[in-house]
Order: structure tokens, then C-alpha cells, then sequence
């Protein structure tokens, strides 16, 4: 019968293979989030999400342009941290926000997006506050409440953050993002099989995005049913991408296994004095 210690390790095992899915969109051209969903900037009209690494690095530096023209526009700027963010220069996205929310000190879009920026850099605590100066609670904004929910997930307060999608959800009832962030809750605790419930429900929605399309596609790898994961994702992305990603899934999850049996291995020897 497993422990609350090996349950809490098979869901930390399980966020760093979402992570590091992540972080192969460098190479796979998957633009999963860090356990965040719903919209981001867009260039050329293309979402982010979807483009290939070479897009997104060049639709970077294209956005830097305009940035670097008028570096106090909200969209622009919002962007521009964006497309740093999913190019691999998160400490330059987060300068980018820190900027943007001293000229918008009480802008709630800034400050939220400022928030995310400071999370995705594991400066949870200032995120926190980011996001709480933002709210006003007699006029609560699902998508701060959601934002909020997301870093203490990171935090490690999943009742506390599920409590608040809960909220998030009275707000703005079936919002695929808010559903899909309460999956990737699940996930982090390594119950795959209720994050998928959340999943798919956030896919089915009208209104859902790639990214909450692409988190279904990702928790089902999880489970080991790369087929399928991989025919949801090639609805979002290339074959070439969708194939890349669910091998790079398919390799993670090999290591674990692999980390796993010689841990194992290693308790089943003698101990020596």
C-alpha cells in the first residue's frame, strides 16, 4: 500500500516530466505552460503556443522592435514577456513586467501578468503579492483569483489553490483555462486520472485553447497512452511536432522508470557496516 510519501514523490516525479515537456518546446516546438493556461500574446496572428522554436525566437525579436519603440504599451510590452518567456529568457520577461507595472501601478491586467512573470521565475511570494494588490475583493476578477490559485499550487497549498478555482469557476463558470489549471492541480499531486477529468473537460469547452488542448494531450502521456496523446496533440500542432513531443514524453518517462528500479534496487541490497 503506497505512503503519503511515495504518493507526494510520484506527483513531484510527475510535475518535473510536465516541466521538462515543457522545456523541450525549445526543441519540439509544444508550448506548454508552467502549469498555467489560457491566452497569450499572439505575432503575425499565429499563438505562440503553436509555433516552432525558430518561430518563436524570430517572432521575439520582432516584438522586441516595437517593444524597444514604445516600451509602455501594454500589448506590446505584455507580449514581448510573453515570447521572452517561451523563448528561454525569463529573467529579461520578468524585467520587461517589472517595467510595465511601475508605469501601471494599479492596472490589474499588469499587475496579474507581472505576477505570472515573477511564478514562472520561482519568486512565488512577491507573485502572490503581485496578484493580491491587483484583486478587489468586492469585485473579485476570476482571472486573478485564478492566477492566484495557480502560485499557491506552486507553493504547495493545492487545497487552499483548489478552494480558489473552485471561486474562480462560480465567477466564470466551465472557463476551459480555470478548468484545465485545476487539472494540472491534480497532476502535481500525481492523481492523473482526476486532472484528466478537469482536462477534458477545459478541452471540450468552445472556447478552449491550444495550450488547454495541448495539457490533455500531456496528462494522458502521462498515463502512458501515447497514441492517444499523441492524436490530440496533432490537432494543435504538426505530426513532425506532435511525434517529437510525445518521444521526448515517452524518453521521461522511461528515466523515471529507470531512476526507479535502482533506487529499488539499491534498498533490496544488504546494508554493510
Amino acid at each position: 500500500m503506497p505512503t503519503n510519501r511515495t504518493v507526494n514523490a510520484r506527483g513531484k516525479r510527475l510535475a518535473i516530466t510536465a516541466l521538462m515537456l515543457a522545456l523541450a518546446a525549445g526543441v519540439a516546438g509544444c508550448g506548454t505552460s508552467r502549469m498555467t493556461t489560457g491566452s497569450i500574446g499572439r505575432s503575425g496572428g499565429k499563438p505562440l503556443e503553436s509555433m516552432s522554436a525558430g518561430e518563436v525566437h524570430n517572432a521575439t525579436a520582432a516584438l522586441g522592435q516595437s517593444y524597444a519603440k514604445n516600451p509602455n504599451d501594454k500589448r506590446i510590452a505584455t507580449n514581448f514577456a510573453a515570447a521572452l518567456q517561451m523563448d528561454g529568457d525569463a529573467d529579461q520577461s520578468l524585467a520587461v513586467m517589472r517595467k510595465l507595472a511601475i508605469a501601471y501601478p494599479k492596472d490589474r491586467d499588469v499587475l496579474a501578468a507581472y505576477g505570472k512573470a515573477l511564478a514562472a521565475n520561482g519568486q512565488f511570494d512577491a507573485a502572490l503579492d503581485a496578484v493580491r494588490r491587483a484583486q478587489t475583493p468586492e469585485y473579485p476578477d476570476w482571472k486573478l483569483v485564478s492566477a492566484e490559485a495557480a502560485i499557491l499550487d506552486q507553493l504547495g497549498q493545492k487545497d487552499d489553490a483548489r478552494q480558489l478555482y473552485r471561486k474562480a469557476l462560480e465567477l466564470k463558470p466551465n472557463d476551459p483555462s480555470v478548468l484545465s489549471n485545476l487539472g494540472m492541480s491534480y497532476v502535481l499531486e500525481g492523481d492523473l486520472r482526476t486532472a484528466e477529468t478537469y482536462m477534458r473537460s477545459a478541452a471540450q469547452q468552445p472556447n478552449a485553447d491550444s495550450r488547454v488542448r495541448q495539457n490533455l494531450a500531456l496528462v494522458v502521456g502521462l498515463q502512458g497512452r501515447f497514441d492517444e496523446a499523441e492524436k490530440i496533440a496533432s490537432q494543435e500542432l504538426s505530426p513532425e511536432q506532435a511525434q517529437a513531443n510525445v518521444a521526448y514524453l515517452r524518453q521521461m518517462l522511461a528515466q523515471q522508470n529507470a531512476w526507479g528500479q535502482l533506487k529499488d534496487q539499491d534498498k533490496s541490497k544488504p546494508a554493510t557496516n
